[in-house]
């Protein structure tokens, strides 16, 4: 691997950093000391600091030159509420919330690449850098768009990065157009009516409707998605009732429904709305649906695709960078950016030993190794957009 010697001799830096906002994990929109820590940072850089962007979002502008392009660089900054289960130094020191989906990785690297560019300043234009706050469900991406972070910080080209476990350190893997797909929660509450548990006739019995309606939401893929087009539904809470011996007024289940393109998404929700109303009519329910998009279909630019797959095998060799990769079920809110301005998102591999485990996950952690990697994929990235001419 050609990693940059100017980012690979600050790699303790880099690992400290990274060490130190793990132990100190934050939610989304809560982000606070990690929002410090990354202005505090950019600061002392020279980079321009702008602060309160989507809540807790940070951008960090560095200006060189005369040229009126610039390129973005996003990492995310949230952490899961997760237990960790970890054992070692720098494990988290909140119960209950967890860097298992490796932000702490993608804000270090990103900040690695700042410094770098910062010091060498080896290109001519603006480099934007923009930490986003809550990326897990909460729509982080798409407040900072609302807030107009493209306005303010107007970008040629975006661009992203997630850690892959299971994918060799030293790879990359992207594929141009839909990579990730879009994803919505729903939550269905079935309002019915209560009674003793010995006497269900004097009552509507909510459970009785959501567990149908539990089952009838698995035939809105296998019947009214067509076959060709890849989508999810799945059920994952259902709550109701405190007691044995009561039947509750209400039951309420949610889940998260996956698809890649917006068209399929909105063909479930109408088809949920249609199932839940229907079903809790024939037993005498009412049904309240609420469905919310928070991620888009991640769809990838052709041309910066190439471009980010170039710069990669640069530092990688062509071999070690997949560019046709499978699509992948999971969402994430960076297509949101992806909205607003050309650009592209690239899995960098975190490892693929055995005993590993994949993020969401209480014993996952962040791969210290490819920091360097993926700051000198993030800094090779400006240099390109913006070479000198």
């Amino acid at each position: 691997m050609q990693i940059i010697d100017r980012i690979a001799q600050i790699h303790d830096d880099l690992t400290s950093w990274r060490h130190d906002i793990h132990a100190h994990p934050e939610l989304g929109f809560e982000e606070q000391r990690t929002s410090d820590l990354v202005a505090a940072k950019l600061a002392e850089f020279g980079c321009e600091v702008y602060r309160g962007i989507g809540k807790t979002g940070v951008v960090g502008r560095l200006r060189v030159g005369d040229s009126p392009r610039a390129v973005g660089l996003r990492a995310d900054m949230d952490a899961l509420p997760i237990h960790e289960a970890n054992s070692f130094d720098y494990r988290s020191r909140h119960d209950g919330r967890m860097h298992a989906c490796g932000h702490d990785g993608h804000t270090t690297m990103l900040l690695g690449a700042a410094r770098y560019l910062a010091e060498t300043r080896d290109f001519d234009g603006t480099v934007n850098f923009i930490f986003q706050p809550a990326e897990e469900g909460l729509g982080g991406a798409d407040a900072m768009v609302k807030e107009g972070v493209f306005d303010r910080f107007p970008c040629n080209a975006v661009f992203g990065m997630h850690n892959a476990p299971m994918l060799a350190v030293g790879k990359f893997a992207i594929r141009t157009g839909p990579m990730m797909a879009g994803g919505a929660f729903f939550d269905i509450t079935v309002n019915g009516r209560g009674a003793h548990g010995a006497r269900p006739e004097a009552g509507i019995d909510p459970v009785i409707v959501a567990s149908h309606m539990a089952t009838a939401l698995q035939t809105i893929v296998s019947r009214n998605v067509r076959p060709v087009d890849t989508a999810v539904v799945s059920v994952t809470r259902f709550q109701a009732g405190d007691a044995y011996n009561v039947i509750p007024e209400r039951a309420v289940i949610g889940g998260t429904v996956r698809a890649f393109d917006n068209e399929t998404l909105a063909l479930i929700e109408r088809n949920m709305r249609r199932i839940a109303s229907g079903l809790a009519s024939g037993f005498g329910a009412i049904a309240e649906v609420g469905f919310r998009v928070v991620a888009l279909p991640l769809i990838n630019d052709a041309a910066e695709t190439g471009f980010i797959a170039d710069a990669a095998a640069e530092l990688v060799g062509a071999d070690n960078v997949d560019r046709d990769t499978a699509l992948i079920m999971a969402s994430e809110d960076f297509s949101y950016m992806l909205n607003c301005a050309p650009g592209a998102y690239i899995r960098i591999g975190n490892g693929d030993e055995p005993g590993g485990c994949q993020v969401h996950n209480p014993g996952y952690d962040f791969n210290d190794a490819i920091l360097p990697l993926g700051a000198s994929l993030f800094a090779r990235l400006a240099e390109r957009k913006l070479a000198r001419t």
